[in-house]
C-alpha cells in the first residue's frame, strides 16, 4: 500500500517511464528462463549427435521441420544453436566466477591493506588493463591449446580488473565509516572487521559485477570460437556456428549465421537488462529517486 501511494505521488512523466521499464524486465526474465531451461533440458528433450551429417539436406531454408534451416552439412541450425548456447552460458558463468574470485582477492587485499601494497597492485591492474583483452585472451588460449578449459581461463584471466577496482573502492570507502571505527574500538581484529562488517557490504556489489560480466564472457568466447580458438569445429558452439555459416552467406543461406548470432544477442541483452535493473535497485540514490 505504501509503495502504491509513493508511486502515485510521483510525477506523471516518471510513472510513464516506469511502465515500459518493468515490461522490459519481465520480458528479459522470460527470455532468460526459456533460454536457460532449454539449454539445460536439451539433452533430455532434444538429443543431438554432434558428429552426424545429412548431405542430402544441406542449406535448407527455415521451415516447420527445420525451424532454423540447415547448414552446409545438413545439420539443424536451431538444434545446434541450443547446444551452442549451453557452451556459451557454461563458459560465461564459470569464467565470470573465476574473474570474480581473482578480482575480489586482488581488490580485497588492496583495499584492506592500503598504502604501498595498494599502489603496487593498482599499477599492475592498470598495466594489464592497457592491453587489448582479445589479444591477451588469444595469447592465453594459444599457450594452453584450444579447449573448453582454455577458453574459460582466457576469459577469467582477462576480465577480473573491473571487479578488483570495484572491491577496492568499496573497501576504501567503508574503512572510513563510523561502524568500522566502533568495531575497532571495541577490540575487533582486522580479520573480524573484514568478515563481519566489510564483506556483507561488498558481496552484493560483487554478485552484481559477476552478473554483468557474463555477457562480456559470452561475447569473448564467441569471438575466440569464431577465430578458431575455441572448441573443436565439430562441437556445437555459437562462435563456431557463425564462423561455419560465413561461407554460406555467399550462397544465400543467411540463416546459418543469423540464427546463432540472434541467440547470442537476445540472451546477452536479457542478462544485461536484468543486471541493470538489479544495479538500479542496489544503488540507494536510484532507489530513492524511483521510490521502488
Amino acid at each position: 500500500m505504501a509503495d502504491l501511494t509513493a508511486r502515485r505521488a510521483l510525477p506523471r512523466p516518471l510513472r510513464l517511464r516506469l511502465r515500459p521499464r518493468r515490461a522490459g524486465v519481465v520480458t528479459a526474465g522470460l527470455v532468460l528462463v526459456v533460454a536457460v531451461g532449454g539449454a539445460l533440458l536439451a539433452p533430455i528433450v532434444w538429443p543431438l549427435d554432434q558428429s552426424a551429417v545429412a548431405l542430402d539436406q544441406t542449406r535448407l531454408a527455415p521451415s516447420w521441420s527445420h525451424l532454423g534451416g540447415t547448414d552446409d552439412l545438413g545439420r539443424d541450425v536451431a538444434h545446434r544453436a541450443v547446444y551452442g548456447l549451453r557452451v556459451s552460458l557454461l563458459v560465461g558463468a564459470v569464467a565470470a566466477l573465476v574473474a570474480t574470485v581473482i578480482g575480489g582477492l586482488i581488490g580485497g587485499i588492496a583495499g584492506t591493506l592500503g598504502g604501498r601494497v595498494d599502489r603496487v597492485l593498482m599499477r599492475i591492474v592498470d598495466t594489464i588493463a592497457a592491453l587489448p583483452h582479445l589479444l591477451l585472451g588469444i595469447f592465453i588460449v594459444a599457450m594452453l591449446r584450444p579447449s573448453l578449459g582454455a577458453v574459460i581461463a582466457s576469459v577469467g584471466l582477462t576480465h577480473w580488473l573491473s571487479t578488483a577496482r570495484i572491491v577496492r573502492s568499496e573497501l576504501l570507502s567503508l574503512r572510513t565509516r563510523t561502524f568500522v571505527d566502533a568495531a575497532i574500538s571495541g577490540g575487533a581484529g582486522r580479520g573480524r572487521v573484514l568478515v563481519r562488517h566489510l564483506l556483507p557490504h561488498v558481496l552484493p556489489r560483487l554478485a552484481l559485477a559477476t552478473t554483468l560480466m557474463i555477457p562480456h564472457a559470452v561475447w569473448h568466447e564467441t569471438a575466440l570460437s569464431f577465430l578458431g580458438l575455441g572448441l573443436p569445429p565439430h562441437l556445437a558452439s555459437l562462435g563456431n556456428m557463425i564462423s561455419d555459416g560465413e561461407g554460406s552467406l555467399l550462397t544465400g543461406a543467411w540463416w546459418a549465421s543469423l540464427v546463432p548470432g540472434a541467440v547470442i544477442v537476445v540472451v546477452t541483452l536479457a542478462i544485461a537488462v536484468l543486471a541493470a535493473r538489479w544495479r538500479d535497485r542496489l544503488d540507494p540514490r536510484v532507489r530513492a529517486e524511483l521510490q521502488l
